[in-house]
């Protein structure tokens, strides 16, 4: 039995849960979707659609932390009888899935870019999606955390069974100080599109160029970590080498010059677009496509097609 832990924003199951689902199917040894909380019957057909038998939940509290996670995973591997665990790369698989690695004990494999083979051996991304390796997991229980976008979404159109798990969450000793809404805004972290500037935006009050960008195409916001410094934009939004890494299948990068730091945070995007004025501009190496010109006149025309045309 596969379990997958399913993560939601605003109500919604996020894309990169979504991801996980038809991965865990397509190891074809039953798939268990396990949710913290409860999700709408029209969230749990979409489960279904993508390939999950069953599907676990509980009433929870708000917010759940990492260490209250760890505890219920464990229940529900102890529960389902389960041998595989299937996680969305992200902050949270990061820590629970450690931990849990730890306590069950299981074998732990993160940024994981393919189905196992024959022998259990994972394909997984490193060094910032330069290099690849391949991990065996020899252990009779498994967690898998899988790289975003990197595994199709395929409908099978099931009927997921959901079955409500009691569990008693015990007080978290970590404790919960500040909180900022995202309500509104496409999460970077499960951004299939991302708009992206740098230093060459010049300022925070020009910022509304790329905001209207990014509603036209549904994107995510993103910076360079000069422009988080300075206090442009927040630091969540930060992609680079020490910031968020991405892999979206369009990532378009507007008045950014192209550091190696930078880089190394989205080089695994599908496909690169960069507008910059200065046609030596070092990003232009790396781009799929290319707009030599000021942003300041690019980007508005850009976004105005787009709304033109739909």
């Amino acid at each position: 039995m596969t379990l997958v832990l399913i993560e939601t924003a605003d109500n919604k199951i996020k894309k990169s849960s979504l991801e996980a689902v038809a991965y865990a199917h397509a190891l074809g040894n039953g798939a268990t979707a396990v949710v913290c909380g409860e999700i709408s019957p029209e969230e749990a057909n979409v489960l279904g659609q993508y390939g999950a038998d069953k599907i676990l939940q509980t009433p929870s509290p708000s917010p759940v932390s990492d260490e209250q996670y760890v505890y219920f995973l464990e229940e529900c591997f102890k529960k389902a009888n389960a041998d595989v665990l299937v996680m969305a790369q992200s902050i949270l698989s990061a820590n629970a899935g450690a931990r849990l690695s730890v306590r069950l004990p299981a074998d732990f494999v993160s940024n994981a870019v393919s189905l196992p083979d024959a022998d259990f051996c994972v394909k997984r991304s490193i060094y910032t999606g330069k290099a690849f390796e391949r991990v065996q997991l020899k252990g009779n229980k498994k967690i898998i955390a899988i790289k975003k976008n990197c595994i199709e979404l395929k409908e099978v159109n099931k009927k997921a069974e959901v079955i409500s798990v009691p569990f008693a969450f015990a007080e978290s000793k970590v404790k919960t100080i500040s909180r900022q809404s995202t309500a509104g805004e496409v999460l970077l972290s499960d951004a299939a599109i991302v708009v992206s500037g740098g230093r060459g935006m010049k300022s925070a009050d020009q910022w509304h160029i790329l905001e209207n960008l990014g509603k036209a195409l549904g994107a995510g916001l993103a910076c360079t970590k000069p422009v988080s410094d300075e206090g442009w934009r927040p630091h969540h939004e930060h992609v680079g080498q020490t910031g968020i890494k991405v892999s979206p299948q369009l990532y378009i990068a507007v008045g950014i010059s192209g550091a190696i730091q930078h880089v190394a945070g989205m080089n695994a995007s599908k496909c690169i677009v960069v507008i910059n004025k200065d046609p030596e501009a070092p990003f232009f190496k790396v781009a799929d496509y290319g707009i030599v010109g000021d942003a300041f006149e690019v980007v508005p025309k850009l976004t105005e097609a787009l709304m033109t045309n739909g």
